[in-house]
This record gives C-alpha cells, structure tokens and sequence, in this order.
C-alpha cells in the first residue's frame, strides 16, 4: 500500500477506536490493538511494516520530549531515592529474570535479552487513562519512574543486540557503554536545551517559537546518536530543563498554541503505534506455524507473571531504603500501596518502539525479530486486558487516603497571586500612567477574584466536612434527607438587560441591542484612552501574577502541575487581552 493509503487508514482506525472504547467501556489501547488485529486479515495490510529506525527516531522523541514537559520537577526531587532504584535496578532486573524465562522457553540468550529489554519498563502513558484513580503522588512517581527507565532499557537493548550480531562485550565495554549512555545523553540534552532556549529567547513570533520547540527533542535525540549516548536520556533532559524555562522564553500565544497541538499529535502516535502492533502480530503469526504460535503465547504469559512478580519483590526489597515522611504512613499502607503501584506498571507504547526496532536479521542471517514483537505484543495485551480493568478495584481495596494537596496548592497559589497583584495595583498604575478610575475599576476586579478563590476554598473544605457528615449519618442509618430548593431569580420580562435583550430568540425573531446610550460623544477618545489604560494595568498584573506564581513555584510550595494549570489561564486571559498573533 502507498503510505498516504496506509496515513488515511490509520487515522480512520484511530477514529473509529476512539468512537468505539467508551461505548464498550474498553481502554483505547486495547481497542486499538484489537483492530489492528483485525485489519491484519487483509493480506495487502498485514504487509504494512514501518523500517525499524523509524519508529525508534519518530516515535519516541515526541512522545519522551511531551511527557518531560508535562512532569512535575517537584516529585522528581522529592521521590528520586525512589525512583532512580526502579528506573535502573528494577529495569534491569526485570530484563534479566525476562530473558531467564525466554531461555526456559527455548530463545537464544541474545534474544531473550532483547526481549527483556522490550519489556522491562513500564509506561506511564498506558495508565493515563486511569490516572485519576491514583494518588497523584504515586501517579507522577509513575510517570517520572517511566522517563527515565525507557533509557536503562535502551542500553540493555544496545547490549543485547551487540551480543546478537556477533559483538565482543566485556566488563569494559558495558561499564564504558553505559557511562557513555548516561553522561553523553545527559550532556547533549543540556546543550540542545540551553541552545533551544537562546533561540527561543531571541523571538516572540508563535511560528518560530513552536518550531523551534519542535525541533528540540529531535536534535537532542540526533546529538545523542551521534555520539552513541542515549537519545532518549536527551530527549528527557531537553525536556525538563525546557519545561522550568518555558514561562520565560516563550509568549502567551505559542503556550496555548502548544498546550493544543503536542497532546493530540502525541494521541495520534500512540494510537498509530497500538494499531501497528496489531499488524505485526498478525504478520508474525502468518510467518510462523501454529505450535510455535502456541509456544509464544505460553511464553507470553510466562513473561508477564514474571514482571508482575519483580516488581513486587523489588519494590518489598528496597522499602528499607526508601526514605520515610514524617507522618510514616501505616504498615497496612504501605503494603497495600506497593500492590497498587505492581498492578499500575503496565507496558505500552516503548515496549512497542523498541520490538518493532529490532533489526529484521542478527547474527547469522537468523532472525528472532518475530518472537520479540509477538511476545512483547502478547505481554502488553494482558498488561491492558488484567491489569487495566484490575486496577480500579485495586485502588479501591487499597482503601488509600485522598489527596487534596493539589487543589490545596492550587487554591492556595491563586490566592498569593491574587493578593500579591492587588499590593501592587497602585505601583503598577503610576508606572504605566494609568488615571484613578480605571485603577479603582481593577482593584475591584481584582477583589472580586480574590473573594472567588477564598469562597472556592471555603466551600471545598464544607463539601469535605459535609461528605464526612453524609457518611456519619449513613452509619447511623439516619440520613439527612432535607433538601433546599434552589432559589428562583425573578426576572423583569420587559427590562432588555436581563434578557439579554433578546425577544424571542428560538422564534427567529430579530437579536437587538442589548444595551445603548445618548449621552456618548463619538469624537472624544476618553473611552479608547480609559481601554488601552486598563489593558497595559491588566497585563503588567497578569506579569505580576506569574513572577510570584515562578517564585513559589522556585520555594517548593507549589507543583508544576499547579504552575501549569494556572499559567495555562493567565495565557488565556492574555491572548484575551491582546488577541492572538497571526502565523507568520
């Protein structure tokens, strides 16, 4: 098939699945899969195969780069005695007692160690979906674990396919193959960054600043190949330092222009690459015969069990060195937190990269490529079909508390912002020239949004102590049963304000306006003056807004993911304010 044939098909199957998973209450990955299955039964599309490299170097920058700008700093400082220990020792511990089970079953050593390299990470983007059901601590402990274990894995699988095309591997040469992956990947993702980060400070044209911030995590992968470090360490570090620098070298406009565009190319891709993998099984099980499909398939579920179990254990063994808060949570907790962390690492779209990057033919002209994607393919496939769907009774037998941190900072930094802006209305005003009326107009504004965040405050602290109530009185089997009707605003048909000024409008009848005024003097510019006077006030607060949101976003006391939620608006309000720059 031609490759436009081969675009409008998938996305017609992304389409499709997307119609389709919330109908049938399945994950979407899963559905993806599913028809890819299907599709492969066509003979002309079972032949659909991307070359190896491609989806290693298309695939998985973009993906790595969104998921770096979109992970929370904070965590990764705070939880990183645990996640370095499961993004390295887990991985390859996992890799290993996979390839162990490979050789039981029959692989080549070399095989089953590319095999377990596919598999050994967990993928934060095949829990997204259920990421609401987490803590969001355990969450982003997830997704920041997943950033960083994609690189150990991508060393072993380096390794591992050395080992399979006939490579001398010693001692020294994996210690210098791995200090060259960690620190030439790390290096390159600094420098990319910091150069990335002068070109998007010299502009403020959206066109060129999203180019640019395209061009980042591809270049930082390029660099890293180069020089044989690890291009996904790059890509991941690229995006990290871009993300803290991203409010300072970029404007309003490219924000919001980004925050559209990058999750919905990054669905795509994934959504592509669960399709694929449907593809290739089909293919692989066309190309081999049925006992060895039988084989694979126990295989399979051999592999999987075996990641389920590492984990675990892993995680058990290392609890002692993990360092403790300090309001230890109970024992019970802590057990059954480990239970719902085994059941969330589920593999997905790397472990998918990785299987369909393996050269079609290693040493010898012998080719082990049909079992590493068969098996990974099988792996992923219960990950989604068990753990998916186990998952949310997991979380609920956990019994684990809920965390309110994240609206607590939220609410919280709304409210310094809101009150910092205010302190300073006066000193922004004779700045920039402003008269007293529209100052009295936004010092109104601003205690008026200021009196919002404190009431939304108020009223999530009564709905916590009002759901506690609720369920105080179900135990006493006494439930409050009385109910206020909401009150009803009277409304004067006759006055066009509170219509809207609007007779009539599902009749057809003509809109009027809603508001008119002689007393208006066309030739005077106080109105236009009084305008401009308010936007230049708005925007120096909005400025004022985000320095102290930076600030506290630098203390500590509040999440990058606060700091995007909240950024996110302040860039609404702007673009409001200013419009949106045409594309150059």
């Amino acid at each position: 098939m031609e490759g436009l044939e081969v675009t409008v098909l998938l996305g017609l199957t992304i389409l499709v699945g997307t119609l389709l998973a919330p109908r049938i209450r399945l994950a979407l990955p899963l559905v993806l899969v599913v028809l890819g299955l299907l599709l492969g039964f066509i003979p002309a599309l079972r032949e659909v195969q991307l070359p190896p490299e491609t989806v290693l170097l298309l695939f998985l920058p973009v993906m790595l780069f969104w998921e770096s700008l979109t992970t929370s700093l904070r965590s990764i400082r705070r939880d990183f005695r645990y996640i370095l220990p499961m993004s390295t020792l887990l991985v390859v511990a996992s890799a290993f007692a996979v390839a162990g089970v490979g050789v039981l079953f029959g692989m080549p050593w070399e095989i089953a160690l590319i095999l377990g390299a596919a598999v050994a990470p967990p993928d934060a983007t095949a829990v997204a979906a259920l990421g609401r059901l987490l803590p969001r601590r355990m969450f982003m402990k997830l997704k920041a674990e997943s950033l960083t274990n994609d690189g150990t894995a991508l060393v072993l699988y380096a390794i591992a396919v050395s080992l399979a095309v006939g490579g001398q591997i010693t001692p020294l040469t994996v210690t210098w193959t791995v200090l060259v992956s960690y620190v030439g990947g790390i290096a390159a993702g600094v420098v990319v960054a910091f150069l990335g980060a002068l070109l998007l400070r010299g502009t403020n044209r959206t066109s060129v600043l999203n180019v640019t911030l395209l061009l980042i995590p591809f270049a930082a992968f390029l660099v890293a190949e180069i020089i044989h470090a690890s291009g996904v360490l790059a890509v991941v570090v690229a995006g990290l330092i871009v993300s803290f620098v991203s409010p300072r070298v970029t404007t309003a406009s490219s924000r919001r222009q980004t925050d559209a565009v990058w999750p919905f190319g990054v669905f795509l891709l994934n959504g592509a690459l669960f399709i694929l993998i449907g593809l290739e099984v089909q293919y692989v099980v066309h190309e081999i015969s049925g006992a060895m499909i039988g084989w694979l398939a126990l295989t399979s579920i051999a592999v999987w069990a075996t990641l389920v179990v590492v984990r675990y254990v892993f995680q058990l063994l290392t609890a002692p060195f993990q360092r403790q808060s300090a309001q230890r949570p109970p024992r019970g907790l802590r057990a059954r937190s480990r239970v719902v962390s085994t059941v969330a690492g589920m593999r997905g779209a790397v472990s998918l990269a990785i299987a369909l990057s393996v050269p079609s033919t290693l040493a010898e002209g012998s080719s082990g490529r049909d079992e590493v994607v068969f098996v990974t393919a099988g792996v992923i496939l219960l990950s989604l079909l068990v753990q998916g769907p186990l998952l949310p009774a997991v979380v609920r037998w956990a019994r684990m508390p809920v965390d309110h941190a994240e609206q607590e900072e939220y609410e919280l930094a709304e409210r310094t912002i809101s009150g910092a802006a205010l302190a300073a209305l006066d000193d922004l005003a004779m700045e920039h020239g402003v008269g007293q009326e529209v100052r009295d107009r936004v010092r109104t504004e601003g205690y008026q949004m200021l009196e919002l965040a404190n009431a939304k405050a108020l009223a999530r602290e009564q709905e916590l102590i009002d759901a506690e109530a609720r369920e105080l009185d179900a135990l006493l089997a006494q439930p409050d049963t009385t109910t206020t009707a909401p009150a009803t605003p009277i409304v004067d048909a006759d006055d066009p304000l509170a219509t809207g000024g609007v007779t009539d409008a599902l009749d057809g009848t003509t809109l009027q306006m809603i508001a008119t005024s002689t007393d208006v003097d066309v030739m005077q510019r106080s109105p236009l003056v009084r305008h401009e006077e308010h936007t230049r006030l708005k925007l120096a607060l909005l400025e004022r807004k985000r320095e102290v949101l930076l600030g506290l976003r630098r203390s500590g006391t509040i999440d990058d993911v606060v700091v995007r939620r909240i950024a996110a608006r302040l860039d609404l309000e702007q673009v409001r304010l200013q419009g949106i720059e045409e594309f150059d």
